[in-house]
């Protein structure tokens, strides 16, 4: 039997679903296509379980380590991981119902299986019934990403762990080793040691969260270290054996130097993501991709193939749900005739770390790079008054400025709810606002958002 529709997407991830519901608001009949993890990655193991660990955990270690300043005594303080799993799981069950009503109150056919491409308008599809065909006046993929794995130390699910089985461990390690030291290493390292674990970061440059601004790195990793985290920078794992249920893992120095072994309990492998287009049958029908594995589009996130769009972790960019998502709602729209854009160059990113980190636009290192003339202003969070109720006095935001025409370059934040005063400055860069515009814009006091205003206020 073949099923026809307007517009048919190929993953239910922050891409694919958003694009599915803006299709059937203008009015398009839409099936999406995914093989059971409806969300994604991002909801189903990846940013919502991982920051429901998150809070839990942070909960857990300042509840640890004593809230007597705040006139609050605990005799003491047990952990119940398997309470802590079951609450992850119910968060991603409610979120995962919540997206399932969209798709029925937008009417939007979900087929749960696996798709495979047959031509620019057909999509044979693998389900628990037998095969479905789907005809299409346009295909849309956004099928996401998968963890890069290490040829050296491939995943076994156990002991060399990829983040997926890192956020569902059934006992806390006693020795964690995390290679990588991005977002994800270090937001999963933070979980584990929060609760107990020994965490050792092995990174192959010379600064965790490679690519951020430099000063915000330094410190991020300071504060890490004052957290229990140890650090081996410029260090590469070459191998790894399992000997009476621990791994042994061998560490060279990058620039050269002896080789030598630490043993763990578990290996977490957080060296990046890769495009996951594994039997989509993209080289039959003639998709082209990068030497990466990234699919080719145009402005309109076209293909060279007339029909077929591909968006998110597919394509070139951030690897980010909400990159996704804006790109979701763009595509779809350009499909109907309107004009949207996404502006790259006000792209969040946020590493859920304690106390946070966030930034958009340019960093200090990448501005200077490019010619451009800056000037720089920063604050501290100490000279804040809500920061000190909250205890959350580490940390400072820099904002960073077009030195003729004092437009908005780039702002970074290291501190409490980073996350959240991001926003600020995404919509200031949005708008072409000048740092002066951000320095006269009155904030409620007393609020963290203070601290990013003073920042402005500062730039000279």
């Amino acid at each position: 039997m073949s099923e026809t529709y307007d517009l048919i997407v190929v993953g239910a991830g922050p891409g694919g679903y958003v694009a599915a519901v803006r299709a059937a608001q203008l009015g398009m009949r839409v099936a999406c296509i995914d093989k059971g993890w409806v969300g994604g990655t991002c909801l189903q193991a990846g940013c919502i379980p991982s920051k429901a660990l998150l809070e839990s955990s942070q909960r857990f270690h300042e509840i640890q380590n004593g809230l007597d300043d705040h006139g609050i005594v605990t005799d003491s303080v047990r952990l119940d991981l398997a309470a802590m799993m079951q609450r992850k799981q119910r968060i991603v069950g409610t979120m995962t119902k919540g997206i399932q009503g969209l798709f029925k109150s937008s009417k939007i056919d979900y087929v749960e299986g696996t798709a495979r491409i047959m031509s620019a308008a057909q999509v044979e599809v693998d389900t628990a019934d037998g095969l479905r065909t789907l005809q299409g006046q346009r295909l849309l993929l956004a099928t996401g990403s998968i963890p890069v794995e290490l040829p050296d130390l491939p995943f076994d699910g156990e002991h060399i762990l990829s983040s997926t089985e890192a956020l569902s461990l059934q006992q806390v390690p006693e020795r964690l080793a995390v290679i990588g030291a991005g977002a994800i290493g270090l937001e999963l390292g933070s979980v584990w040691a929060r609760v107990g674990a020994q965490v050792q970061v092995i990174e192959f440059t010379d600064h965790v969260l490679p690519g951020m601004d430099a000063e915000i790195c330094t410190q991020v990793q300071r504060q890490l270290k004052r957290q229990g985290f140890t650090f081996d920078m410029a260090t590469r794992a070459t191998a790894a054996s399992i000997e009476e249920g621990f791994v042994h893992l061998t560490l060279v120095p990058r620039d050269g130097g002896d080789e030598r072994q630490v043993v763990c309990d578990r290996v977490l492998v957080a060296v990046g993501r890769r495009p996951f287009a594994a039997g989509l049958g993209l080289d039959d029908v003639g998709v082209v991709c990068d030497e990466r594995g990234f699919v080719s589009v145009d402005e309109d996130y076209r293909t060279n193939v007339a029909g077929i769009y591909a968006i998110g972790d597919l394509i070139p960019g951030p690897m980010l749900a909400h990159k996704a998502e804006a790109e979701a709602i763009v595509v779809v729209e350009r499909m109907a005739d309107m004009s949207p854009s996404v502006n790259y160059a006000a792209v969040p990113g946020v590493v859920y770390i304690h106390p946070e980190v966030a930034s958009v636009g340019l960093s200090e290192e990448d501005a200077l790079a490019s010619g451009q003339k800056i000037t720089v202003g920063k604050m501290l969070f100490r000279a804040n008054a809500r920061a000190h109720a909250m205890d959350g006095i580490e940390g400072f935001i820099k904002v960073i400025a077009d030195a003729q025409s004092d437009r908005l370059l780039g702002v970074h934040i290291f501190g409490p709810q980073a996350s959240h005063l991001i926003g600020e400055a995404v919509l200031a860069l949005e708008m072409c606002a000048s740092a002066e515009d951000l320095a006269r814009t009155m904030h409620a006091h007393p609020t963290l958002s203070e601290v990013l205003r003073e920042a402005a206020a500062h730039v000279a």
